[in-house]
């Protein structure tokens, strides 16, 4: 199978979605002359025209809720921020109209739009350009969540969200668009809302998603070399939730650690902690821990950074205290 970047399969899927129905625009700031500020709409100006690859200025508020009045007049739009961060800026436009107006309007308007662009920690960008709003959007009754840990899933992943009649939030990890994965050729879709087992285990649930998933995996990885056999989750969707995917696997290992990029008060692991001791409590032999973002905001110092962040040393900690407890 090829190898391609993360930024790739997200353009494929773009574009062959773009090619598909012409109904579907692409706007944010740079999509088009500049190829996207991460290069993830490469191409599509001189495919498509400056009708449906559309540069607009730097006011999120103003595009966003242009891109929701195009939505309820039967367009498509894909809405590109070059960080979630800048989202706040045109977050009215998001919670308060994209996502109520389906019910506002009694079902008469549907809203099928995508919201995407980086998300999380990308380094040394301080602590307003360094957060992860997933477990905010999640929060948000008429919208769903999806953040996609791999190419594959992000291609798969766009193109259901694309066709989805509500709105979607789609989160890239800014660290993520070089990375390369396989990604299949030709026509395939990745449902919203269900999570994958990216390996069988036997002694612990390991449950995540986006570029934390890497993390996972590397301490997955460690944990088998001490004898430990953990099974991975990747949630891929934070709305809705696949709780019996990762509620099966506790039934099975009988013990979780949950990791999160984002702070630990309201999080998705939070969320999914107390449904599984609702679902699954007398099959837990140990309490459930969560491994997140410090409750603090991002600094810019690397050693900061480092302290703040999910790492393989906090996982594994966390994991032999579930094992061992």
């Amino acid at each position: 199978m090829r190898e391609i970047q993360f930024r790739e399969a997200l353009n494929e899927a773009m574009c062959e979605e773009m090619r598909r129905d012409e109904n579907i625009i692409l706007l944010g700031e740079e999509v088009a002359e500049y190829n996207g500020a991460y290069k993830v709409s490469k191409g599509m100006l001189d495919e498509f025209g400056d009708k449906r690859v559309i540069d607009t200025p730097i006011a999120e508020n103003g595009f966003t809720g242009i891109a929701v009045g195009a939505a309820m007049n039967g367009l498509r739009p894909i809405v590109e921020y070059m960080t979630w961060n800048f989202s706040l800026v045109a977050i009215d436009q998001i919670v308060n109209n994209a996502a109520k107006m389906y019910n506002m309007s009694g079902g008469q308007l549907n809203i099928p739009m995508v919201f995407r662009g980086g998300t999380g920690s990308a380094g040394q960008l301080g602590a307003t350009h360094s957060q992860d709003f997933a477990n905010w959007y999640a929060n948000c009754p008429g919208l769903k969540v999806v953040v996609p840990s791999n190419p594959k899933d992000a291609k798969g992943l766009l193109k259901a969200a694309i066709r989805d009649n509500d709105p979607v939030i789609f989160m890239e990890s800014e660290q993520m668009y070089g990375d390369k994965g396989e990604v299949p050729e030709g026509e395939y879709i990745i449902p919203i809302g269900v999570a994958e087992v990216t390996k069988e285990g036997t002694d612990v649930t390991l449950a995540g998603f986006g570029k934390m998933m890497k993390v996972v995996k590397a301490a997955a990885e460690e944990l088998e070399k001490e004898g430990i056999n953990a099974e991975v989750i990747d949630l891929r969707s934070v709305r809705p939730i696949d709780y019996d995917t990762i509620i099966n696997s506790v039934k099975k290992t009988n013990r979780m650690v949950f990791i999160e990029e984002s702070w630990p008060l309201g999080s998705i692991a939070t969320e999914v902690t107390f449904k599984v001791q609702k679902e699954a409590f007398d099959y837990l032999d140990a309490p459930i821990i969560r491994v997140t973002g410090a409750d603090v905001p991002m600094s810019f110092s690397p050693p900061l950074i480092e302290a703040y962040l999910p790492n393989v040393e906090k996982i594994i900690k966390a994991v032999k205290q579930v094992m061992y407890k």
